[in-house]
């Protein structure tokens, strides 16, 4: 992309036509089942209409390809549950991989900008990354917006990596090697929540992987002018997704949304997904930047021509393909590696434990205890 691009994007043309082929027949499928633009929809509305899932759905019904799902895919167990969310319960989804345990553990969350979508919808990455990365993976929802308000859907992911550290081993998990990942509004919780453990004193993820996450306030970035006009994901439905969640204008100061300018220090391995055709990317784009600013190992890799969802279309999207093996690839290395990162305290000196030494901190430890609503940290940047 370069300024002719930028420029076609304010006077309105569709970035799409930079799309890869068969991104392109993805494309056309949803338009083919007439969504109603997002951002004209109440949030009911939004949550009734056609979804990428659905695209790649009807393209791969018409093209007679759904026996050509990898067997490793189509032998993943999944089991719905519920587990204890900040504020009672919430459903989750439990894909385990062929074989015998135990595995890693991997916690999930979808996208939606907090306000859409469900497990249902974004069923594909999760199942995918279990049989790939050979994890079980915890695809936890959350409360949404606007029926719940920021910091909500936040709290409810640091309930669920709670719930995971307690029951890895009972779902055949291994409790020493235990990883987050999120897609969208899902990868902001996700890095959130391995902020939310180097601040508490939990045990850390092994890695993190981000899927074109939200990362920033800047509506007004590169990317959000480039692909103002783009599919699935536009700059009017961030701006309608970001009206649903916030109470007041303010919050999107707090580095819960604006990680770009949260602490970034002392954070796990890194790996993060952008799309070309996406008004984050350049949310992703900053925060490998800032994240290799403080150290942190990162590794990016960017598709030109894919759009934001392209990750979970794997059954009808070469890029996909290529997205998901590289990052379970970078998943089974941190998963092999011999020791795991547990943070003592609030500071910047992680404990490095083997996995057989490995003990969780003391139910009596504060640390470990669930916080009242208010009581979450939104730490600034150290200057």
């Amino acid at each position: 992309m370069n300024l002719t691009e930028t420029i076609k994007g304010v006077i309105g043309l569709d970035p799409t036509e930079h799309a890869d082929a068969d991104m392109k027949a993805v494309l056309d499928a949803l338009q083919s089942l007439n969504p109603k633009p997002i951002e004209d929809c109440t949030p009911a509305q939004a949550r009734q209409q056609p979804t990428p899932a659905d695209a790649v759905k009807r393209l791969v019904e018409q093209r007679g390809r759904s026996d050509e799902v990898p067997a490793a895919v189509q032998s993943v167990r999944s089991q719905d549950i519920t587990i204890t969310g900040a504020d009672g319960t919430n459903p989750a989804r439990v894909y385990t991989p062929a074989g015998d345990g135990p595995f890693p553990v991997i916690l999930y969350f979808h996208g939606g900008g907090w306000v859409i979508a469900d497990l249902d919808v974004y069923d594909a990455s999760p199942r995918a990354i279990a049989a790939q990365a050979d994890a079980i993976v915890v695809s936890a929802d959350y409360r949404r917006a606007p029926e719940f308000k920021f910091p909500a859907a936040h709290k409810d992911a640091f309930a669920a990596w709670r719930w995971v550290l307690d029951n890895a081993a009972a779902l055949g998990g291994d409790p020493a090697r235990i990883a987050v990942m999120g897609e969208s509004a899902g990868a902001n919780l996700a890095i959130n929540v391995a902020i939310h453990a180097r601040d508490y004193g939990l045990q850390a993820p092994v890695h993190q992987a981000l899927i074109y996450p939200v990362a920033s306030n800047n509506t007004f970035s590169l990317s959000y002018e480039e692909n103002r006009n783009a599919k699935p994901l536009n700059k009017a439905m961030m701006l309608w997704f970001f009206e649903q969640i916030i109470n007041e204008k303010s919050d999107l100061k707090n580095p819960l949304i604006d990680v770009v300018s949260a602490e970034l220090s002392n954070l796990p391995p890194t790996t993060v997904i952008t799309a070309g055709i996406d008004p984050l990317r350049s949310d992703g784009e900053k925060l490998v930047t800032e994240l290799r600013k403080v150290g942190v190992a990162v590794e990016h890799r960017n598709y030109d021509g894919a759009t934001h969802e392209f990750f979970g279309m794997a059954d009808a999207v070469a890029a996909a393909r290529d997205a998901q093996a590289f990052v379970a690839g970078t998943q089974r290395r941190c998963f092999d590696s011999n020791t795991e990162l547990f943070w003592p305290s609030r500071t910047n000196s992680p404990i490095l434990r083997e996995p057989a030494q490995y003990r969780r901190a003391s139910q009596g430890d504060d640390r470990t205890q669930p916080r009242t609503p208010d009581s979450y940290p939104s730490p600034a940047r150290s200057q």
